[in-house]
């Protein structure tokens, strides 16, 4: 495997200042460089993944309010399109022309976001697995399901929150009427904690996220950019919301859904909960990325 160096930056926003990582190698590289992206993960949940791709330069970043990223706007909400300015204004600094990306999940929908406010940033946008709910037949009841967690967060705090969460990240098929009469999700059959600890802060369950699912892609925007979206979903997630959005959106874009190997976190390494497999994901990511 070829050596890489790893640098970290400050890209200064007027109301934040966004931490980069560039992983440059050693030698000199024809691809364009590879922005990875996430939400709300920051750049630490790619390590396994870049480390696997050495023939090109990396970019992984934590989004403003997450991670080593302060912000200064007063807010906490994770908006899609401000995500994509922030990103824009990173792709200007590398001063390397298009680049590819490599979007997970909120992520994802970030870079639909970027692709159709700057089309001429990206080369090719891998999205995988956006949540976007919009999309959805059950959109409406996606939504519900979705202020289901945040209630659950709000009143009963982080077990039961993300007790919340998994039960309804994991559902398989459309949110029914059995999904909505279920009981409350129980902490304890998750390994997590039934103490609240008082914080309401999560970003994945205090809502404020809600702008990443009920964001509305421009589909006719996204067909006739020149960059080239793939959007996947792992083999391993069946009929989950998160897989059930990109199906949708790939049919709405006309485009085949891409099946990359394991779950929503196929690339991920082992200490995250979701372990994947790094070094094959790798292999398919560059494969959607030659085309």
């Amino acid at each position: 495997m070829a050596s890489v160096s790893l640098s970290n930056h400050i890209l200064e926003r007027p109301d934040a200042g966004i931490a980069y990582d560039v992983r440059e190698p050693s030698s000199p590289s024809a691809h364009p460089a590879l922005l990875m992206i996430g939400q709300p993960m920051t750049a630490q949940g790619f390590d396994a993944l870049a480390a696997e791709i050495t023939e090109r330069a990396v970019v992984t970043y934590d989004p403003r309010g997450l991670g080593r990223s302060a912000r200064t706007d007063g807010s906490s909400a994770a908006d899609p399109k401000l995500q994509a300015e922030d990103l824009h204004a990173l792709i200007a600094v590398l001063d390397r022309g298009p680049v590819d990306v490599f979007a997970s999940s909120g992520g994802a929908v970030a870079g639909l976001a970027l692709v159709t406010a700057h089309p001429e940033d990206v080369r090719v946008l891998v999205a995988h697995e956006p949540p976007i709910f919009s999309v959805l037949a059950d959109a409406q009841q996606a939504f519900a399901a979705e202020r289901a967690v945040n209630e659950a967060y709000r009143e009963r705090g982080f077990g039961a929150g993300m007790a919340a969460f998994i039960a309804m990240s994991s559902w398989s098929g459309e949110f029914n009427d059995e999904f909505a009469a279920g009981p409350p999700a129980d902490p304890s059959n998750f390994g997590l904690p039934a103490d609240d600890d008082g914080s309401r802060n999560d970003p994945l369950l205090s809502g404020v996220s809600s702008a990443v699912t009920r964001y509305q892609p421009d589909i006719g925007a996204l067909k006739v950019a020149p960059t080239r979206i793939v959007v996947g979903a792992g083999a391993d997630s069946g009929d989950i919301v998160t897989a059930r959005s990109a199906r949708a959106l790939a049919e709405e874009l006309g485009t085949e859904l891409v099946i990359f190997r394991g779950g929503h976190g196929g690339f991920l390494a082992d200490e995250w909960g979701q372990p994947g497999d790094p070094a094959l994901f790798a292999a398919q990511l560059r494969e959607a990325l030659d085309g």
